[in-house]
Formats: structure tokens, C-alpha cells, sequence
């Protein structure tokens, strides 16, 4: 089973940035979004070398359960392991758009948002969450954020308190006609001919991990770089041989520190965490 580590150490052996140009030239992708999206699987699966494309499926077969869908999270979820959710930004600091769907501190099977593909993908019923935001040009991949969905984002009674809120104003409304719908409303038959449909639909926003975590990191000139943060009891989790794989790289450009984030339920509250860099 492959996790964050063993990803980190993957994308540190394996310096690749004209992420357009690598997977264009394998017919992987059409945009840069594609091409990050690659990136990100072929950092977890080991598998950025593998030009045969019947082995690397094969290989991702074998280290994921979930390849996701368009327009429900989450893009990646690794069998017996973490979920992920990748995100590309063209400035570096823009917040990410999450559309429909909240912030999320882990993912739920039994979620409205998740496909019924994705929950028999394998047998779970909660997974901590990933967020990969990758920087990029229209070419190049300019940093990228690994951060584990429970030191970024509040509880999940966080945001449905508020959705709930106005899903029940919005059904306080005379005379109009609600439909069942996962949206935060829908409003049908709004005209004396019944034919036009109001659908009410929430387009949530986060802050970049960027601008959330300036505390622990300064931007810098570098070409790339690398910026992960692990609550230090989910790092103690990892096998011995995924620890000791990214302790043992000695680059001058890499380095693990201990650290301390700020609880996103209770800011006065602080949660020890690693620090992983790669600057180069």
C-alpha cells in the first residue's frame, strides 16, 4: 500500500516539473489540470518512468480502489489508505474553488456527495483527506501543497450547520413547489406556465494552504517546491519502512521539522505536526 511518504520520496528521486510537455508527450493529457492529475497518481503509485500503459494501469489497480469522477470528490483513494482531492491554481496564492461541495476534514461513505461507485469501491466508511494544490504556469508545476483535510478544514457540522440553515429558509417560501435535490434547494414550476425550475446551489471557496500555513512557511524564488504538512500522530501511523524511506534523504534542499498548527475547531487549541520541504 502506498501513502503520503512514499509519495513525497517519489517526487524528491524524481524531479519533474514541464508537467504539460511529460504527459502531452505520452497522450495523457490535454491541459495542464490533466497533466497534474497524472502527477499526482504517478507520485503515489511510484510510477512516473512506466511508458507502457497496460503495466501502469495495471499498477494502479493495484494501489488504488477510486479514480473519481468529475464532479464528485474524491479524485483518488488508495485501497486500505488516505483519500485524496487534487486542486490546481494559476496564481499562487487564489483560493481554491470547491463549488458544490464544503470543505472537508475527512471523506464519509455514507456523504450524499459520494458516487455509489465510490462507496463499493472497496469497504470503508471514513478515510482521512488529502488536498494536493498544485501551482502551475500553462506548463510547469510551480509548488505544490500536500495537506491532510483535518488540520485545513473545520468539522463537517461546521458547514452543514449553515447549509442546513438555508436549505430551511429557502423551503419557508409561499407558494412555490420543492423538489428533493442534494443542491441546497430546488424550486420548481417558479411561473404560471410551470416551466421554469430555480435550482440553488452553493459555491463554497477555501483559502489556499498558502495563505492558511504562511505562518510556518515563507514563499521563496525557488524553481519548485514541495510543502507538506502530517499531524504527527497520522506521520507515526506510516510503516517503519515509509518513515525511515524519507528520513533517510540527505538533499540540502530537504528537510522534516516538528511543528505546531492551529486546530481548525478551536484555534486557541494547537495540533504537533511534520514539516516536509523540498526547496529547490
Amino acid at each position: 500500500m502506498t501513502n503520503i511518504l512514499e509519495a513525497i520520496y517519489t517526487i524528491v528521486e524524481n524531479p519533474i516539473f514541464e508537467i504539460k510537455s511529460f504527459y502531452t508527450g505520452r497522450n495523457r493529457a490535454n491541459s495542464v489540470g490533466d497533466a497534474l492529475e497524472n502527477y499526482i497518481k504517478d507520485a503515489f503509485a511510484n510510477s512516473f518512468h512506466i511508458k507502457n500503459e497496460k503495466e501502469r494501469m495495471k499498477l494502479f489497480n493495484d494501489k488504488f480502489s477510486w479514480l473519481g469522477s468529475q464532479n464528485n470528490p474524491p479524485d483518488i483513494m488508495i485501497k486500505g489508505g488516505d483519500a485524496i482531492e487534487v486542486k490546481k491554481t494559476q496564481s499562487a496564492n487564489s483560493n481554491l474553488a470547491l463549488n458544490s461541495s464544503y470543505p472537508k476534514s475527512n471523506i464519509n461513505s455514507s456523504s450524499p456527495m459520494i458516487t455509489q461507485s465510490c462507496k463499493n469501491c472497496e469497504d470503508w466508511t471514513e478515510k482521512d483527506l488529502i488536498y494536493c494544490v498544485g501551482h502551475t504556469t500553462d506548463t510547469t508545476l510551480k509548488s505544490l501543497w500536500l495537506v491532510y483535510g483535518n488540520i485545513y478544514a473545520a468539522s463537517h457540522e461546521t458547514y452543514q450547520r449553515i447549509k442546513n440553515t438555508i436549505s430551511a429558509g429557502i423551503d419557508t417560501i409561499p407558494n412555490v413547489e420543492f423538489a428533493e435535490t442534494k443542491e441546497l434547494g430546488r424550486v420548481n414550476k417558479v411561473d404560471s406556465l410551470g416551466i421554469t425550475n430555480l435550482r440553488i446551489r452553493g459555491m463554497w471557496q477555501i483559502q489556499n494552504p498558502r495563505k492558511v500555513f504562511s505562518y510556518l512557511h515563507t514563499p521563496t524564488e525557488k524553481e519548485f517546491e514541495l510543502v507538506c504538512i502530517i499531524p504527527t500522530d497520522k506521520y507515526n501511523s506510516f510503516d517503519e519502512s515509509s518513515r525511515a524511506k524519507v528520513e533517510s534523504i540527505k538533499k540540502i534542499e530537504f528537510s522534516i521539522q516538528e511543528q505546531q498548527v492551529k486546530d481548525p475547531n478551536n484555534p486557541a487549541k494547537l495540533i504537533d505536526c511534520k514539516l516536509i520541504k523540498y526547496l529547490i
